[in-house]
């Protein structure tokens, strides 16, 4: 065998995966040649040492999030489960004796008919119309999805990847009526995670919650802390887009400060300009 056809087949013959004969002309190969033997030790090495890496375990922290995610998610489904609609009720009353001859399906088919419109005129004709109750089941509904995708988005905010916390912020966009909890927390990634691009992607997420005075104050806030001349633009433009009257005393500072970055303190200027 030559040495490229072997080299392709190391890992595998490493890990035990390569069947006779083919085996056996590898090992022979290797017997020979010096440079095909090296590769395949520092493979074997590799694989030993990944072998012997510990698995990592979730801490109480992260189990806690997944357990209360759990919970919830199964509470909505046995309140869905307990709560069939009348409709679903009666399909499954109708199908324990409905007739399987097409002749039988037919004749209730049209009695059941004739008594429904019988019934359905006696009624309206001797009935006052009501207005429709509030559906309070798909109301809960959707308040338990809302909670799972709050914890969803907190629990990845509190990730050590960045992705991991990026796809967190990005879960907020889900977020109709956020939690103190959320926005508390998009503040302080926005504050201090070490990323860019996280803050960068807070940013923009911070906008759809603009009318949260706590969010207003944050965005002011955050403008003089970062060290990002990138994030400061945004946070300029979003308290600029926001009309938020409270940033006009830090702009001002900014425009006057000649240590920043004159790319920061030129859209200060252009910001002050608009709110003024």
């Amino acid at each position: 065998m030559q040495c490229e056809e072997v080299r392709e087949q190391l890992a595998d013959y490493v890990i035990d995966q390569i069947q006779e004969p083919a085996r056996s002309l590898i090992g022979g190969h290797l017997v020979t040649c010096k440079t095909c033997r090296s590769e395949t030790e520092e493979i074997q090495s590799l694989w030993t040492t990944l072998g012997s890496i510990p698995a990592a375990e979730p801490g109480p922290e992260t189990r806690a999030r997944f357990q209360m995610m759990l919970e919830a998610y199964q509470h909505g489904v046995e309140q869905a489960a307990r709560k069939r609609s009348p409709w679903q009720a009666l399909n499954s009353w109708m199908s324990r004796w409905w007739p399987s001859q097409p002749a039988l399906q037919f004749g209730v088919s049209l009695a059941l008919l004739i008594l429904g419109a019988f019934i359905g005129r006696q009624y309206f004709t001797t009935t006052p119309k009501i207005a429709p109750q509030a559906n309070t089941e798909v109301t809960e509904l959707r308040g338990e999805l809302s909670q799972m995708r709050q914890m969803v988005a907190l629990s990845l905010m509190q990730q050590d990847s960045a992705s991991d916390r990026l796809r967190g912020v990005n879960w907020s966009y889900q977020l109709q009526q956020p939690g103190r909890e959320v926005l508390s927390a998009l503040l302080d990634t926005l504050m201090h995670d070490s990323n860019v691009n996280v803050r960068l992607a807070t940013v923009d997420a911070l906008r759809q919650f603009g009318d949260q005075p706590v969010v207003r104050r944050g965005v002011v806030e955050a403008i003089t802390r970062q060290e990002s001349p990138m994030v400061q633009i945004a946070l300029i433009d979003l308290a600029v887009d926001l009309r938020e009257k409270e940033s006009i005393t830090t702009l001002r500072q900014l425009t006057e400060d000649h240590n920043i970055n004159e790319t920061v303190r030129q859209r200060a200027q252009k910001g002050l300009a608009r709110l003024e």
